[in-house]
């Protein structure tokens, strides 16, 4: 068997007792050698690696191979947002590269939705599928200037619901709609939340943003934090951080 580029880096591997890390850090870098760069500083028992547009556009999937033949989890997120068909062809895809969670947009209606559920269930090792409900990044505001009257609130929980009834496993939502979701979904669904920032950490261009122990105590099964850790001087210590305060 060839021996990944990783392995060759000295990537620390998972061993047998691997723990269930709740921080997935998103590597939000423009190229492969970042990426590679930053694997090599943690390990699969502190966090799970999210990969997203930019980075799978540059480096593709070899670096989702080499990221999990060296024991790291992967959460793919490319928010498949297509025709049923192209979706359910994308997310069987995506399943075979062996990664552990991928996502779709809600919007792209349940039809589709469950087009990609179809497309992970004859692999082996079917990964999560969740659904984004609203991005992070989106205010009020921003649903008015697309002509969305619904309330962000009220349509969160639309789209979760609607991905739930058709057979995800949770959600990509704000750690400040958990409660609520947590209310109407009940304790099953994943409920994982981007925007968290811990209180030494800047805001950046996150706008619906929690602490790591809030995020918890709310509701959320796993937190996506990017540059607090990335750009983190001792990433390690970071994960050692936030860790300690969800512990």
């Amino acid at each position: 068997m060839a021996v990944s580029k990783l392995s060759k880096l000295g990537v620390n591997k998972a061993d047998k007792n691997m723990k269930d890390p709740r921080i997935i850090v998103a590597l939000d870098f423009p190229g492969q050698q970042q990426a590679i760069e930053f694997s090599r500083k943690v390990t699969p028992d502190q966090c799970r690696l999210k990969v997203g547009k930019e980075l799978f556009t540059s480096a593709g999937p070899a670096l989702i191979e080499d990221l999990v033949d060296c024991g790291f989890e992967v959460f793919l997120d490319l928010k498949f947002h297509d025709i049923p068909n192209t979706v359910m062809k994308a997310s069987s895809a995506a399943a075979k590269l062996g990664v552990w969670m991928l996502n779709v947009h809600a919007l792209g209606g349940s039809a589709m939705m469950q087009a990609a559920r179809e497309g992970i269930e004859a692999v082996a090792r079917r990964p999560f599928l969740i659904a984004v409900t609203v991005l992070t990044s989106m205010s009020a505001r921003d649903l008015q200037d697309l002509g969305i009257s619904t309330p962000l609130p009220q349509l969160v929980d639309q789209l979760a619901t609607s991905a739930i009834s058709t057979g995800l496993d949770g959600v990509v939502c704000s750690a400040q709609e958990a409660p609520a979701l947590r209310a109407s979904l009940g304790d099953a669904p994943l409920l994982v939340t981007p925007g968290i920032r811990p209180d030494w950490a800047a805001t950046d261009d996150q706008q619906r943003i929690v602490t790591p122990q809030q995020a918890i105590t709310d509701g959320a099964s796993y937190l996506v934090i990017g540059r607090p850790i990335t750009r983190h001087a001792n990433p390690a210590q970071a994960l050692e951080m936030i860790s300690a305060s969800i512990s």
